[in-house]
């Protein structure tokens, strides 16, 4: 699923009044970290991830995050990345 730029500006102006519910830190991207974002997807459909580490690493968390969950990533600022999914049978955000 692509987004439009239309879609991305409605969704970043609903990231504005979200706090991170994952934070990604010094371990990486392991298993567990990975199973907490696939689950916040599945729950909010739109989320905000704190990456703590330096830009390069960071870029590459990213790109895993989207790949591995099929999410898109709505933007990103600085240490946070915001990325959504639709929930196949209950969405949640209605697109315009």
């Amino acid at each position: 699923m692509s987004l439009t730029n239309a879609q991305k500006k409605y969704l970043r102006g609903l990231t504005h009044h979200i706090d991170p519910v994952v934070m990604v830190a010094d371990k990486g991207l392991n298993e567990n970290v990975m199973a907490e974002i696939e689950q916040a997807l599945e729950h909010h459909e739109l989320i905000k991830i704190r990456l703590r580490t330096e830009r390069e690493q960071r870029d590459e968390w990213i790109t895993q995050i989207q790949r591995a969950t099929r999410a898109e990533l709505v933007h990103q600022i600085g240490q946070v990345a915001c990325y959504y999914r639709r929930h196949p049978d209950k969405p949640k955000i209605a697109l315009p």
